[in-house]
């Protein structure tokens, strides 16, 4: 017997050896190979979800949009519309057809599929908009009759839809064809991110459902409607996450986010406005704040509307309340007065009587639950959830969850169970000190799809793992470690220290194809990431602490978080460690360069260099007013006091700049001028430009390019 079980062990031994040769180290070509997942959607009767599916084609240098389907009880995924790319699927409310957008054909425009309940297939595909200044963002009517949707129009063009839309159609056709590419501005936020306006306005338009190419006329006469006339963005601009606009349960409004400031460039002031579905006057209801509001959602039961808001006018990393406008008596309530972290995505429960919202919270974004008439917090579930929507069972709340070790998938959670152990718990317990009852452990997520599950099981990952030590102000702060493949404790490993941006962002156990650590990881490294003070997910006051120190507690933080590694982690080599940032993170590399010498190699991406200069050439000039606490023609002291550019005589590390031509948030001349001064000053220095890129590396040949010669610089310097 005891031959036998030894001779069983062996041979569990042998296969598991086997398994772990058989995975491979994280490439870049395995991590195009993956399919970018988003944006759930669940079918009115509850039977079928349908998601966007982006794939990318390395050779051809492109990405390619689908829209995939799978049973809600899980089982086959399949690619829905093979022969038409497209993305943002939304049902319509008879679940007989759904929307969705293509740029198939003249640019991007919204379709819509005809789809067969009991086949789980489309039957038929045609053409709902086919406008200039092109369509995006639609959302369908309650009664199915209408969809929403938004298009950069020229506001000098509002009018009658059988005007307004013509004249667009003019101006887009007399500037392709005009010789002289000149442009005059009158205002600023002339450009923003990465693009130029143009003269050009977002706004919300609607169209009947049933007028194909917009020919057909009914109530709203067939041809697409501004809701959002003026000179305004409505909706405000987004980098994504949830819509900024929604239509009322009766149809009969809809309720968007608008900045009707002056100076927009220097606001943060959204407000929050509705409009008759027919047209006319918009009536703003959170003008008694001056900082922002976005995000509405309207109650199912239509009595409230939903939405975040900040406090602070000019501060974009204030934290994120969740609000409720009651339509009726026009009153607003805090309803997270007592809780220190930001809400993020949200969605009501059928029955109006509760939230389900994510938060970001010491490197995750569990799941909440908010009990509207009790206002009682419950964390739900751990893990990185972002976008959610409820099954019309009123208990299946279908939601996409990420991990440094996978990709977007989308998961299932049922909440009828959770509603019971609340009410439980709400009769047991008092509130906590976050106005909340406390913790559930037992919910777990079912997994609804993940098409990326095979070519992961392929892959040679480690785990993230977490560490705490005392950083600046005596307070804790969270580092991470993440091993290469095959690691061996025996070795000594070189080091990858990265720096995240915003500066109020994180690192956390989440997915990046932008600064993936597994695949910084993957080529023998060790990774090292700090959230210093600035990071969120630590509370609000830990976030308001980089305000005006930039290159204080921060770079205090950095230091530490990495002696601390150094001391506690045996297969660290701390004489072969490499920085690397991007946006602030760049910021702090520059700092670095003028304050430390313990690195033997930086990394610079997008990242401010003088402080001053930044200033005039960005756009969201209130992100440095505050942040800098003021002008720099009004607070010159602080600008020069933590601008990387001063110390530029202990610059001796060398560094690898990149930058991009249409980064707008952080102007190309910074990344110019802080290799202009490596090179004068003597440091051994490279620079990777962009000229098709703004802050981000998007395109994949690009992103190929920017992985390849990050590693090759680390490589040179502190490499194998």
């Amino acid at each position: 017997m005891r031959r036998i079980l030894i001779a069983v062990i062996t041979l569990l031994s042998f296969a598991a050896v086997a398994f772990a040769q058989a995975r491979h180290p994280f490439t870049f070509d395995d991590m195009m190979k993956l399919k970018r997942v988003d944006d759930p959607q669940v079918s009115p009767d509850g039977k079928w979800v349908i998601y966007s599916v982006v794939d990318v084609d390395l050779a051809a240098n492109t990405r390619i949009p689908h829209i995939w389907i799978v049973p809600i009880s899980g089982g086959q995924e399949r690619e829905l519309t093979s022969a038409q790319a497209g993305e943002r699927p939304r049902w319509a409310p008879d679940g007989k057809r759904f929307a969705f957008t293509s740029t198939k054909q003249n640019g991007s425009q919204i379709w819509i599929a005809d789809f067969d309940n009991a086949a789980g297939t489309v039957t038929g595909v045609h053409q709902l908009t086919n406008i200039a200044t092109e369509a995006s963002g639609e959302i369908w009517s309650p009664d199915g009759k209408n969809i929403l949707f938004v298009s950069d129009v020229y506001p000098e063009c509002d009018g009658a839809p059988e005007k307004e839309i013509p004249c667009d159609a003019n101006k887009v056709k007399e500037a392709e064809q005009s010789k002289v590419k000149a442009q005059i501005f009158t205002h600023l936020l002339y450009r923003h991110w990465n693009a130029f306006k143009e003269g050009k306005r977002t706004h919300i338009l609607v169209i009947s459902a049933a007028a194909p190419g917009g020919t057909a006329h009914d109530q709203l006469t067939g041809i697409p409607r501004d809701l959002t006339p003026g000179d305004y963005d409505a909706p405000v601009f987004s980098l994504g996450g949830q819509d900024d606009y929604a239509f009322s349960p009766d149809g009969k409004e809809i309720c968007y986010a608008s900045n009707h400031d002056k100076n927009p460039a220097a606001s943060t002031n959204n407000d929050l406005w509705i409009v008759p579905v027919t047209g006319g006057e918009a009536k703003n209801i959170t003008a008694d704040n001056p900082a922002s509001d976005t995000s509405p959602l309207y109650s199912p039961d239509g009595r409230y509307i939903a939405y975040r808001a900040q406090q602070r006018p000019g501060y974009e990393s204030d934290r994120f309340r969740l609000m409720l406008y009651d339509r009726q008596t026009r009153q607003k309530k805090n309803m997270t007065e007592d809780f220190d972290h930001w809400v993020g995505t949200y969605v009501w429960a059928p029955d109006s009587k509760a939230i389900y919202f994510s938060s970001e919270e010491s490197g995750g974004a569990p799941l909440f639950r908010l009990g509207v008439n009790h206002e009682s917090i419950t964390r739900i579930v751990q893990g990185t959830f972002d976008e959610m929507n409820f099954a019309p069972d009123g208990k299946t709340l279908l939601l996409t969850q990420m991990s440094v070790a996978y990709p977007t998938r989308i998961e299932a959670v049922e909440t009828g169970s959770v509603e019971d152990l609340v009410a439980q718990m709400e009769t047991r317990r008092p509130k906590n000190a976050m106005g909340g009852i406390g913790t559930m452990t037992d919910i777990v997520p079912k997994v609804i799809a993940d098409p990326n599950a095979h070519l992961l099981s392929e892959i040679d990952m480690q785990p993230l793992e977490s560490y705490w030590f005392t950083g600046a102000h005596n307070d804790k702060v969270e580092g991470f470690v993440i091993k290469p493949p095959s690691f061996s404790s025996g070795r000594k490993y070189p080091v990858k220290f990265l720096i995240h941006g915003g500066p109020q962002g994180a690192w956390g156990d989440d997915w990046s194809y932008r600064w993936n650590p597994e695949l910084f990881a993957a080529n023998g490294y060790v990774i090292v990431m700090i959230n210093f003070h600035g990071s969120t997910g630590y509370g609000q006051k830990f976030i308001d602490a980089i305000n005006g120190d930039w290159g204080g507690a921060p770079f205090d933080d950095l230091m530490k978080g990495l002696d601390y590694a150094e001391q506690h982690y045996p297969f660290i080599d701390k004489n072969r460690e490499c920085a690397l940032g991007a946006s602030y993170g760049g910021y702090a590399i520059n700092w670095i360069e003028g304050h430390t010498d313990r690195f033997k190699c930086l990394v610079s991406h997008d990242g401010m260099f003088n402080a001053e200069s930044a200033w005039g050439a960005t756009e969201e000039l209130w992100f440095n007013n505050w942040e800098f606490k003021g002008t720099p023609y009004d607070n010159r002291e602080l600008y020069r006091k933590w601008s990387p550019h001063e110390y530029a005589r202990n610059f001796k590390t060398p560094m690898l700049v990149i930058h991009g031509q249409r980064d707008y948030r952080l102007d190309v001349s910074q990344g110019f001028d802080l290799f202009t001064t490596l090179q004068m000053e003597g440091v051994p220095s490279e620079m990777l430009y962009f000229p098709d890129e703004g802050h981000f590396v998007l395109k994949p040949q690009n992103a190929q390019l920017w992985y390849r010669t990050v590693n090759a610089w680390v490589d040179r310097w502190i490499g194998k």
